[in-house]
């Protein structure tokens, strides 16, 4: 009798996190059908190892916010499907709002799921990225992409009236414009943002006020004021 071989998959997992990294590591190796080769917490560690090609795999499931050293994670994906085209990406985050969902996948990533999903879903989005399938929650994924939603597409704020909310007519965030937001209402400076995107001080304020401008907005305590419509974009 001739026994058919199928090999299993190959993961490789990104995470700041040693706990996430161990438990996603322990998790995953229950399957019979997946392998877990290796497990890196930097970007960098990760593409030297790809670029040394002593690391063979078929699905990278990355962490998308790494630490403000860290490359940013669309640059990221960007660099690997550039470099490593037959590897896919799966996108694992806490932060899956619209408009990040729709920059990590027209970075190149294969597929998306948040760190709130059970383990089921993130082995069955697994196996779909490897068999060449998109993986991502329908909801989370608009085909327009690089934008966050206009004011038609979020749910009305009861506590405002509407000639007052910033958001009604604003203009259409870049993607780094977004990503300079987000890390700022993370609670990292001008400064830190400059670093982690190895730009200058100067660009990332620049495209700070740029996005402020589009928005509607002035002060810093208007961008926390409208932060539950930026997220839940």
């Amino acid at each position: 009798m001739i026994h058919s071989f199928h090999p299993r998959i190959r993961v490789v997992i990104l995470d700041d996190h040693a706990i996430v990294r161990q438990g996603l590591a322990t998790h995953l190796g229950q399957e019979s059908d997946l392998e877990v080769v290796a497990s890196f917490a930097s970007g960098r560690e990760l593409v030297a190892a790809l670029k040394s090609k002593s690391l063979v795999a078929d699905v990278l499931v990355i962490d998308y916010s790494l630490g403000p050293a860290e490359i940013d994670g669309i640059n990221l994906i960007k660099l690997l499907r550039t470099r490593y085209p037959g590897v896919k990406i799966l996108v694992l985050s806490a932060s899956h709002n619209k408009a990040t969902v729709n920059m990590v996948m027209h970075a190149g990533a294969q597929g998306f799921v948040g760190k709130d999903e059970e383990v089921p879903e993130l082995v069955r989005a697994i196996r779909s990225v490897a068999n060449g399938r998109k993986r991502i929650k329908e909801e989370l994924f608009t085909e327009t992409g690089h934008r966050l939603p206009q004011a038609a597409d979020a749910p009305p704020d009861e506590d405002a009236a509407d000639d007052e909310s910033p958001l009604l007519n604003r203009q259409e965030l870049s993607p780094r414009e977004y990503e300079v937001l987000r890390c700022y209402l993370d609670g990292m400076s001008v400064t830190e943002i400059a670093e982690k995107f190895m730009r200058s001080v100067k660009t990332i304020s620049t495209q700070k006020q740029s996005a402020y401008r589009k928005l509607g907005i002035h002060t810093d305590a208007e961008l926390f004021k409208i932060r539950q419509q930026l997220e839940n974009g």
